[in-house]
């Protein structure tokens, strides 16, 4: 009997055994753009198990222009950033706190944050309850990232070298208070996950100590874990980067799925310490396999994945990005090739 996508989503993270692999797709603004008609077709052949609960956040007055434009934008925390390139996000060229001295110039946009909690959580329960599509929560805390943009990536990396320094600690408090506020929303809603991301790796280790990382962040993430697992919800986060060296950290916190980028890392080592651990919530090679121009080797990406976490019981969500530089043959030979590894699992058992 065919599941909803919510019970398939449940019964994956769950180990569970659900009908079929939960899938999602994500298509940035400039492959929707450019690729119009084959996003449609692959949206209709391969619909996404996962849905949104619907804006209900306001506006900041400080957010101006359009992040996937070319040119400037603001966002809400007040934070300029310059894009090059349609589609995408550009970055920070002049941070917001040049001195940390000076970080009590940092307001964070509590301002958008619903006006009449009730009415806001009445929104999001109606749109979780008018479909069956796995939701998670309209926002996404990412306590590091935010310290980038407003310090600027170099002067990020040396603070976080200096962690007892008060103004560093004191920054990253006023960060970390602000999304515990959003999530305490959120996770008073009919939603089936909250959601976090910071991007941890280099292409071939952490981006600083692992040490530091647990005296610093880990504490962030549990506290977000913790107000998950009190409202009843699941945990999705995503980090870039070759983050094996936390892997484990993130499972004993309580991350239910973990979005990463596999083939950066050891796999046979991920397929030992994690595999059964935790749900492995995609991806596909987006730097080298999806912008091949052979499909082969997007079908030869997804075997490689299905070897090491491919489980019917569940723990692995058939995910990758659409974006600029994919191959669109390339990107449907995968979804293609997930759809083979399941019919010749089910003819096996």
């Amino acid at each position: 009997m065919s599941m909803t996508s919510r019970e398939r989503v449940i019964k994956c993270l769950n180990f569970e055994t659900p009908d079929r692999m939960p899938r999602e797709i994500w298509c940035l603004p400039y492959a929707v753009n450019k690729y119009p008609e084959i996003i449609k077709e692959i949206s209709g052949k391969y619909p996404s198990d996962f849905g949104g609960a619907g804006n209900v956040c306001r506006k900041s007055p400080r957010a101006a222009g359009d992040a996937y434009q070319i040119g400037d934008s603001v966002d809400e925390w007040g934070c300029r950033f310059t894009n090059l390139q349609y589609g995408i996000i550009g970055e920070v060229k002049d941070p917001l706190v040049d001195e940390l001295e000076n970080w009590k110039i940092v307001k964070p946009p509590y301002e958008i944050l619903p006006e009449n909690a009730s009415q806001a959580r009445d929104t999001v329960n109606a749109a979780c309850a008018a479909g069956d599509k796995f939701v998670r929560a309209g926002c996404c805390p990412r306590p590091w990232e935010r310290y980038q943009f407003l310090r600027g990536s170099e002067n990020a990396m040396m603070d976080v070298m200096e962690p007892e320094r008060t103004e560093f600690k004191s920054l990253i408090k006023t960060i970390h208070d602000f999304y515990l506020r959003e999530l305490e929303f959120w996770v008073k809603t009919d939603v089936d996950a909250i959601m976090f991301m910071d991007d941890w790796g280099s292409q071939r280790q952490l981006l600083i100590p692992p040490r530091i990382w647990r005296e610093v962040f880990k504490p962030l993430y549990k506290d977000y874990c913790e107000l998950a697992r009190g409202g009843g919800k699941f945990v999705f986060m995503h980090s870039d980067g070759h983050i094996s060296e936390i892997y484990d950290d993130l499972i004993e916190i309580g991350v239910d799925a973990l979005n990463s980028q596999l083939f950066c890392m050891d796999m046979d080592d991920l397929q030992k310490r994690a595999r059964g651990r935790i749900t492995f919530w995609g991806e596909i090679d987006r730097q080298h396999i999806l912008p091949s121009e052979n499909p082969q080797d997007g079908r030869d990406a997804v075997r490689t994945v299905a070897k090491h976490f491919y489980d019917p019981r569940g723990g692995i969500i058939a995910q990758f990005e659409f974006g600029p530089g994919a191959n669109p043959e390339t990107v449907k030979a995968v979804l293609e090739e997930w759809n083979q590894v399941e019919k010749e699992h089910s003819r096996l058992a």
